[in-house]
């Protein structure tokens, strides 16, 4: 999506999600950054940068930017059914939003895979 991010994700012993979700939001939020300030080819990275810019102390951890919003919305997947319930609501995500008319057709989804096709996002089911 445009503005948001759905993952489901798992973390084997000794690693916990929490751990991994952080370090991933990091990771992301510096290679954004770092091409929006360097290298940018996207007209708009002053203006993405001046709205991302970080404003008063609302944060300690916040130095330059603010790229994510603080939080994030965990749900455990108890059964197969509810893992296949999230499967569809997140392919169902850019459809609803009037993006693509079919959830395949978006890029960035998984749900390419789930037909057959090769898609951006790398998956793997365990």
């Amino acid at each position: 999506m445009t503005n948001h991010l759905h993952l489901l994700a798992r973390a084997i012993e000794p690693f916990r999600l929490s751990d991994i979700l952080r370090d991933f939001k990091s990771h992301v939020a510096r290679k954004v950054l770092e091409s929006l300030e360097k290298e940018s080819i996207e007209s708009r990275a002053e203006w993405i940068l001046n709205h991302l810019k970080y404003k008063e102390n609302i944060s300690p951890k916040v130095k330059d930017y603010r790229f994510w919003k603080n939080g994030f919305h965990p749900v455990e997947i108890s059964s197969a059914s509810f893992f296949e319930q999230k499967i569809i609501y997140i392919h169902q995500n850019p459809v609803r939003a009037m993006i693509v008319e079919e959830d395949h057709h978006y890029l960035f989804s998984s749900a390419r895979d789930y037909t057959g096709i090769k898609g951006l996002v790398n998956i793997s089911l365990y």
